[in-house]
């Protein structure tokens, strides 16, 4: 028989998929001797089963009732009764932290008498009307389904009319008001009255939190972490400690070192008489957790000690939240904390000269989607004058867009490609959408524990919190800073490094992590957490990252940023500008004589780009694409000629007969699906001499490399190969130029002849083709758009957001591997290229080379290396050297 329930000392963080990371590390706490608040945990399998038949599975109310029943005898209290109500938490816990994205129901089991008797134990009524009005709220909204914004409204009138700046202003008479009030909303909105039964408020609140699971912010978040749809939320039921008790009594949230900057130190938020909800909400201001220990010395030095230990036990960042009830501490929750990419690294790095971790284990810490963002440019503030505003700096990076006031329309504006900056008071999950869309998050109210901040650090997004300065007024789509008002589609600058907020766009200047990556320029900090990772990522590798580059400069880049070498040399590139007019007469030439001629003219300008791009990869391998687009790509656009022939022809003036003549052959050219038409090998194998003449470049070049000292390692690669014989021909045409021109020279050139892999039939016909080709590169944009049938230009802008709504992507195939269908590919064309040849030399020059993601599956399907931009290398490095990991190499902060 399943078993869906588990107590809180039954469990540990080694069960994290069964019990959730909450409930999992609410048993770790239980197991260290932390002063945990009892409970049990209904597992995420509870959910699925619930999810999956719309209906509770059997035998789970009777374990809820069993553990239920065990939790009352210890406490001498039973759930609402009357006189002394035991009351309890129901909270979400998925597998992986979802922040405010399911749902949470605080006080359950209080009623119309229970509250009386809540406040009578407690000797304060207004603290009892105040516990039971949260819970009509709560419950109202997540389990009734009461539009939240009403209850928001009631509450909003009721401190107007009081004058009160915040619910603290409000008397216990005025909060039994507003549970009457609230009460009557439900009533009036459902039909059904708030339920007394604490057994039904319980039962009702677990599966509520399972419904949450598949609510649209929850759907919308999973969708941006890329966590899976199928892993359910468990449901933790606690204990109800409370730290809205009065003076003595509050909720906070810690971290054992910064999330933002990684130093070591205690940093968080506290909210005197106030439950955890409130924190997180930044309904009010926070103080900071030197505050706390002027308030409550004694539960400040337990919070200490308690939070050592768990750093050292969990080896890590944590994140804690706790509550402070009438001068006891209770540890709520912890976890492995997020934080942003400059504190990971600082973290990892710092953790293992503490010993806690070992080197490798600090680079499964770290991950390059991280460290492109800390290659991003920041502010530089030295000529914009004074700052508007400043707060908290709660995700560090620079973010320049318009301000809006709402998510509708942050998520508009974004969809129009404007970079947009989204202001509010404070963000709820609500705001999720916006979040998303948004450049930066700036709030007035909140601390760096704030939903504002621990969401948008754990999606990379820049944010400062707490800009108390700023006046942030929605209905009238502004926010003003003294006598500044700042209107809705006014650029602003959000620096989330220093918590400024600047007028206008600042300028940008270069990252330090991205000039070290330049010059190779180490300093104290963060150069040298990145640094020391990137060395271990690179004596961890096996996976070898070369660049695509078709230029010396891009690739001197390269090299300065650790590339091996060039995996895709594109050649056509060289073709454009100046170029094109000899590339309009080889296609325009009336006989072998006039191409002869102009492929004659293009020869010494190729040869002279290979010799630069070789002598700065001298020494690593070059793979040296042919020309691959079809040819009226190098050919002015067909209707701008026909227009432009036709209005002279209107004039009465006679048309230009060189644009005649390019019309025509443009016409003669044309496909309907070039794409799929004559391009890669097949123009070699029509077009006379265009192999040859690049051919004879490639060689002359190395000719000329070897002549001056050089040690040039060409490599031929031939594209769109789809059956064996189009490489065959065309290999022999390679070697009969390269042993020409050996011959001539007297030097000896030897390229290696392979070919890219982008049609499926190439990749299902691999054996074969092996026989033939050296050296395998999968052009995995071209495979992509084959197997799938899409026309990457067309799709993406017509239906891929649609696709990605409806979960049939979790994220664009052109941006991460699709692993099932391409990626069964390039297993099969590995294994059986390999088993054909068995040295056979097999890479990736797809932009999916510098996508962390795919760059793990390639490390696992076998290949040798990956190439990509020269500014994804550092990326692809780390990313290599974290495939070769163990699996359990790194801790995910999901």
């Amino acid at each position: 028989m399943v078993r869906y329930v588990y107590d809180f000392a039954e469990g540990g963080r080694d069960l994290a998929g069964l019990l959730g990371g909450k409930g999992a590390n609410l048993a770790e706490m239980t197991r260290l001797g932390l002063p945990v608040p009892p409970g049990f945990t209904v597992t995420t399998e509870a959910c699925r089963a619930f999810l999956s038949t719309g209906s509770e599975p059997d035998g789970l109310a009777d374990e809820i009732s069993a553990r239920l029943l065990a939790l009352e005898n210890a406490a001498g209290r039973k759930l609402g009764q009357p006189d002394d109500p035991l009351l309890l938490s129901v909270r979400s816990g998925a597998r992986f932290s979802m922040p405010g994205m399911m749902e949470t129901i605080l006080d359950i089991g209080l009623g119309d008498d229970s509250v009386l008797g809540l406040a009578k134990v407690s000797g304060n009524e207004r603290f009892a009307w105040d516990s039971y009005r949260r819970l009509v709220q709560m419950f109202g909204n997540t389990v009734m389904g009461v539009d939240s914004g009403l209850f928001e409204s009631a509450l909003s009138d009721l401190k107007r009319t009081r004058g009160a700046a915040d619910d603290l202003g409000l008397d216990a008479t005025d909060l039994a008001g507003l549970v009457e009030t609230y009460k009557a909303l439900i009533r009036r909105e459902t039909g059904e009255d708030f339920p007394q039964s604490p057994d039904e408020q319980l039962r009702r609140a677990v599966l509520a939190v399972f419904e949450s699971w598949n609510g649209e912010r929850a759907r919308i978040y999973r969708r941006r972490e890329h966590i899976a749809d199928d892993l359910g939320t468990a449901v933790n039921v606690q204990t109800m400690v409370f730290g809205n008790l009065g003076a003595d009594s509050g909720s906070g949230v810690a971290f054992t070192r910064d999330p933002a900057t990684g130093r070591p130190g205690l940093y968080g938020d506290y909210l005197p008489n106030a439950q955890g909800e409130d924190v997180v909400a930044g309904i009010r201001n926070t103080v900071s957790l030197t505050d706390l220990e002027e308030l409550d010395p004694v539960s400040y030095a337990q919070l200490c000690g308690h939070m050592a230990t768990l750093e050292r036990h969990y080896r890590d960042l944590c994140d804690i939240e706790f509550t402070i009830e009438r001068g006891r501490l209770w540890m709520l929750q912890t976890r492995v904390g997020k934080r942003t990419a400059e504190a990971a690294f600082a973290i990892a790095s710092e953790l293992a000269d503490e010993g806690l971790i070992s080197p490798a284990e600090a680079l499964g810490r770290v991950a390059g989607d991280g460290l492109a963002r800390l290659m991003f440019p920041r502010f530089d503030t030295s000529g914009v004058g004074e700052a508007l505003a400043h707060g908290l700096p709660a995700s560090p990076g620079a973010a320049v867009g318009a301000a809006v006031f709402d998510s509708a329309e942050a998520v508009r504006r974004a969809a129009a490609g404007e970079q947009v900056v989204l202001v509010r008071q404070e963000t709820t999950p609500d705001d999720l959408p916006g979040m998303i869309a948004a450049q930066a998050v700036l709030t007035s109210r909140g601390g760096k524990t704030s939903h504002a901040a621990v969401v948008a650090r754990g999606m990379g997004t820049v944010c400062v919190c707490g800009a108390e300065e700023i006046a942030v007024d929605t209905a009238a789509r502004r926010f003003t800073v003294g006598d500044t008002v700042v209107h809705e589609g006014d650029v602003i600058s959000v620096d989330g490094s220093e918590g400024a907020v600047y007028p206008g766009a600042a300028p940008l200047v270069d990252s330090a992590v991205m000039r070290y990556f330049e010059s190779g320029e180490r300093s104290a900090g963060l150069v040298e957490s990145v640094a020391r990772a990137m060395e271990q990522a690179d004596r961890s590798a096996r996976l070898e990252v070369r660049a695509n580059a078709d230029n010396p400069e891009d690739a001197a880049r390269a090299r300065r940023f650790g590339a091996r070498g060039i995996g895709l040399c594109r050649t056509e590139h060289m073709f454009l500008g100046e170029r094109r007019k000899l590339v309009e007469a080889m296609i325009l030439a009336r006989d072998d004589a006039e191409r002869k001629e102009a492929l004659g003219a293009l020869l010494p300008l190729q040869r002279a780009d290979f010799v630069g791009i070789l002598e700065a990869m001298d020494g690593l391998p070059v793979t040296i694409r042919l020309i691959d687009p079809p040819l009226h790509e190098f050919l002015p656009d067909r209707t701008d000629l026909a227009v432009r022939i036709a209005a002279a022809e209107a004039r009465g003036e006679q048309p230009d007969p060189h644009e005649v003549e390019l019309l025509a052959a443009v016409n003669r050219m044309h496909e309907e699906n070039p794409m799929l038409g004559l391009r890669g090998v097949r123009l070699g194998l029509v077009v006379p001499g265009l192999v040859a003449m690049q051919v004879r470049a490639i060689a002359e070049a190395v000719v000329a490399r070897t002549r001056a000292g050089g040690s040039p390692e060409a490599e031929i690669m031939v594209p769109l190969v789809g059956a064996v014989e189009e490489l065959r021909i065309e290999r022999t045409e390679v070697e009969r130029v390269l042993a020409e021109v050996s011959e001539e020279t007297g030097v000896p050139v030897h390229c290696p002849v392979g070919t890219m892999i982008e049609l499926p039939r190439a990749a299902l016909t691999a054996g074969r083709i092996a026989e033939e080709a050296e050296f395998f590169s999968f052009g995995t944009n071209d495979l992509t758009q084959t197997t799938w049938g899409f026309s990457r230009d067309d799709v993406e802008a017509a239906f891929f957001s649609a696709y990605l709504d409806k979960g049939i992507f979790a994220t664009s195939p052109f941006e991460t591997l699709d692993r099932d269908g391409v990626g069964r590919l390039v297993r099969l064309a590995v294994e059986e290229g390999r088993a054909a040849r068995p040295d056979l030399k097999i890479g990736v020059c797809g932009e999916h080379g510098g996508d962390p993601e795919s760059v793990h599956f390639f490390h696992h399907a076998g290949l040798d290396y990956v190439s990509c931009s020269p500014f994804r290398v550092p990326v692809a490095r780390l990313e290599a050297g974290r495939a070769a990991l163990p699996e359990t190499g790194g801790s995910d902060t999901r």
